[in-house]
């Protein structure tokens, strides 16, 4: 078994069939993440369903012109992404064409016919990205697997999908302070239920940074409730802050499962395992490095044979 099979194996426990991968920011290893797990279900013979929150598999970013990882998709493979990505060098079997735009063309799913590299730009909406997923699976996937972004986390609400974090050097200036920061988006999104039989307070909308200061302040005594983990737009240390001091709960909470390192950045690079461990004491989640094929847990390291 190696890193991808372990993820797959987490994503799919209680029966679940949707995986977005969420990262703490850009450069967090998200696509290889992705690319390991569609990897590890395609050897399983799973038909598997992919698409992007943003932009994904293309050869430079388009902000900074650097690398970025590619997608070679095998044969099989159904995809939701802009019309305009499709090129005639790709060998493909077009499903669907739909009303939702990008700023590359309308979405369209398709299924590919021709092993190749493939670019990925999914609906920009959360309510199209969730109705995207759904008809992944009613085309006939196993498996379906969405790259995250994490300003467009709003898609999570509703669904009954898996999530594993991803984490890069970016997150924080050392170790510490991207274990940190990666522990406030785990925890954010790992908000418990509420206990409706004990006194609480319901958010209504988003539960805003101002408005967590007026709770702080007046030291609720009572559970604090939103809809859904996505309704907390506080990040970080202040969701930490927040969280030490306010019981904050949700109505429907989503299923974080691992986390995922990316050692090496664009601005500093971490020691591997140092960057590994610490991420899997502050989370309290398997941590993965899917470039070396290792996992950590309660910092606890163990190989994965690939």
């Amino acid at each position: 078994m190696n890193a991808g099979d372990g993820l797959l194996d987490l994503a799919r426990e209680g029966g679940r069939t949707s995986l977005f991968v969420v990262g703490t920011g850009k450069n967090a290893g998200k696509t290889v993440a992705m690319r390991a797990v569609a990897t590890a279900a395609a050897r399983r013979g799973l038909t598997i369903g992919l698409t992007s929150a943003g932009r994904d598999g293309e050869m430079f970013d388009a902000v900074d012109s650097a690398a970025k990882p590619r997608l070679f998709l095998e044969p099989g493979t159904l995809i939701a992404t802009a019309r305009a990505l499709l090129s005639a060098r790709h060998d493909y079997e077009l499903l669907e064409e739909t009303p939702w735009q990008t700023a590359a063309g309308p979405v369209v799913f398709a299924r590919v016919r021709g092993a190749a590299f493939f670019e990925l730009a999914g609906p920009p909406k959360a309510s199209e990205l969730r109705r995207c997923v759904e008809r992944l699976r009613e085309f006939g996937c196993d498996q379906t697997i969405v790259d995250g972004a994490i300003d467009r986390v709003a898609a999570l609400a509703g669904g009954d999908d898996s999530v594993i974090v991803s984490v890069g050097p970016d997150a924080g200036t050392t170790i510490e302070e991207a274990a940190l920061n990666a522990r406030a988006l785990v925890q954010r999104l790992c908000l418990p239920e509420y206990d409706p039989a004990q006194p609480y307070e319901r958010i209504e909308g988003a539960l805003t940074a101002e408005q967590a200061q007026s709770l702080m302040k007046n030291g609720a005594q009572r559970q604090v409730v939103v809809s859904d983990p996505t309704r907390v737009v506080i990040a970080g240390k202040a969701f930490l802050q927040l969280a030490e001091r306010v019981a904050l709960r949700c109505e429907r909470p989503l299923h974080v499962v691992a986390v995922t390192v990316a050692p090496i950045g664009r601005e500093r690079d971490f020691e591997p395992d140092a960057f590994r461990d610490a991420v899997a004491r502050e989370t309290g989640l398997p941590v993965f490095d899917v470039y070396a094929g290792a996992v950590s847990v309660e910092g606890k390291k163990a190989s994965w044979i690939r």
